[in-house]
């Protein structure tokens, strides 16, 4: 770490590394997190155009077009330190389409697997980005390793049948928006597009576990888990958005 660094280090910053990292120590020391078999029983199981579970599948491609725009958007624009952070970002939704649509035809651990890689990838690229624009920008380094750490997640579950790591890799990245948003202050306009952002997500894990009321609400036109592919899309989207119009701070 740099004197400059060094020197820059507050309450803000202590604050900022216990909210983060309490909640993985703390989830550690739990007995170990299997995964859940019924995890795998969604409500919607109807076959079309010789689709398995066409309407979860099909419903990533919400994730396909984000993910390109995104990519494209961060390919072509200077973001700052930060832009290979929501490089990964995109690319994680991108993925996420792939792996998640191969899941939901064959539900199970093993093509799960798939599905929960593209996600870590994102995931870590979105904690990475939030670092580096709201705490140091030489913090960019985290990206790597925070990449790794996520993937390592998956495969631990893979192999152990834990969850408690993947857990923080999953949830950890979107309660830093609220952590670094009330500690920090950004260099950036349009900022509270960030705070959509949670507001999407926390109605997608809603539908998801509403599964089957929202399929019954709906008429049986579409499932909680349908739905929170276009819900967890929109809070992606919402991350496009704010790139594309946030300007530098006076």
């Amino acid at each position: 770490m740099s004197n400059h660094l060094s020197q820059t280090l507050n309450w803000r910053h202590a604050a900022l590394a216990c909210l983060i990292l309490f909640p993985l120590v703390l989830l550690m020391t739990l007995e170990p997190i299997p995964q859940d078999p019924a995890f795998h029983n969604f409500v919607d199981t109807r076959n079309y155009l010789t689709v398995a579970n066409f309407f979860d599948v099909m419903s990533n491609l919400a994730f396909l077009g984000i993910g390109t725009f995104g990519i494209a958007f961060c390919l072509k624009n200077n973001l700052g330190p930060a832009r290979s952070a929501w490089l990964n970002v995109f690319s994680g939704v991108f993925l996420v389409s792939f792996g998640s649509a191969y899941y939901h035809l064959s539900p199970s651990n093993e093509t799960l697997v798939w599905d929960r890689l593209a996600m870590s990838i994102g995931f870590m690229g979105l904690l990475s980005a939030l670092l580096t624009e709201y705490v140091h920008q030489r913090l960019s380094v985290l990206l790597i390793p925070l990449i790794l750490l996520g993937i390592s997640s998956v495969i631990y579950w893979h192999l152990f049948d834990d969850l408690r790591l993947y857990v923080w890799v999953q949830f950890m990245p979107l309660l830093t928006i609220l952590f670094v948003m009330a500690l920090f202050r950004s260099q950036h306009t349009h900022q509270w597009l960030l705070l959509l952002v949670f507001g999407w997500y926390v109605l997608a894990k809603l539908a998801e576990f509403y599964d089957m009321a929202v399929f019954q609400i709906s008429g049986e036109v579409m499932s909680g888990h349908s739905l929170k592919h276009l819900l967890a899309a929109a809070g992606c989207y919402s991350i496009l958005v704010m790139l594309q119009k946030r300007k530098p701070r006076a």
